[in-house]
C-alpha cells in the first residue's frame, strides 16, 4: 500500500497531539477575516484526519481557539464502516453507499459513519470482524476499516 501523504494545517494548541482523530467540518464565517486562513482551512469538508505530528512554529491568535493555533501535519484516517460480506476484500476499491435507512437501527452508526462521504471511492484497508446476525435487511455485513482511495 502507498504512504499516506500529509498535509500541513492549524489547530488549537490545547487539543494538537499526535494521533488525535478530528473531522474536518468547514470554514466559519469568523475566519472570514484571518490572514492564515488558508493554511488552516485547506481539508477536506466531511473527511476524516489523523494529527501525525505538531511542528515546532509560533502559534498564530484565532478567533475560534482561544489558546491560540499551531501548525500540524495530518494525514487521511482510516474509518470503520459496516459493509456487505461480498464487498469486504482487502485493497477493494468502491463507491460507498449507505447500507440503510434505519436510524432506529442500533448499528446506524457502522452503516452512516462520520468521516465517509457518500459515493466517494474507498479502500478496504483491514477486515475488523463480523457484522450483526440481526440486520433487519437480511444481509450479512463486515465491520471493515476503509480508506479515501
Amino acid at each position: 500500500m502507498t504512504k499516506k501523504k500529509s498535509r500541513i494545517t492549524l489547530i488549537g494548541t490545547l487539543i494538537a497531539k499526535p494521533g488525535l482523530e478530528f473531522i474536518y467540518e468547514g470554514e466559519p464565517e469568523e475566519c472570514k477575516v484571518c490572514r492564515v486562513r488558508k493554511t488552516c482551512h485547506n481539508l477536506e469538508t466531511g473527511r476524516r484526519y489523523r494529527i501525525t505530528d505538531v511542528r515546532d512554529t509560533p502559534r498564530h491568535a484565532c478567533r475560534i481557539h482561544m489558546d491560540k493555533v499551531i501548525a500540524v501535519d495530518v494525514t487521511e484516517a482510516p474509518v470503520t464502516a459496516m459493509l456487505s460480506a461480498d464487498m469486504a476484500i482487502i485493497d477493494t476499491k468502491l463507491k460507498y453507499e449507505y447500507l440503510c435507512t434505519r436510524t432506529e437501527c442500533e448499528n446506524y452508526d457502522l452503516c452512516h459513519p462520520e468521516g465517509i462521504i457518500e459515493g466517494e471511492t474507498y479502500i478496504v484497508e483491514e477486515i475488523l470482524g463480523s457484522g450483526p446476525d440481526d440486520c433487519s435487511k437480511g444481509r450479512a455485513l463486515k465491520v471493515v476499516s476503509l480508506m479515501p482511495a
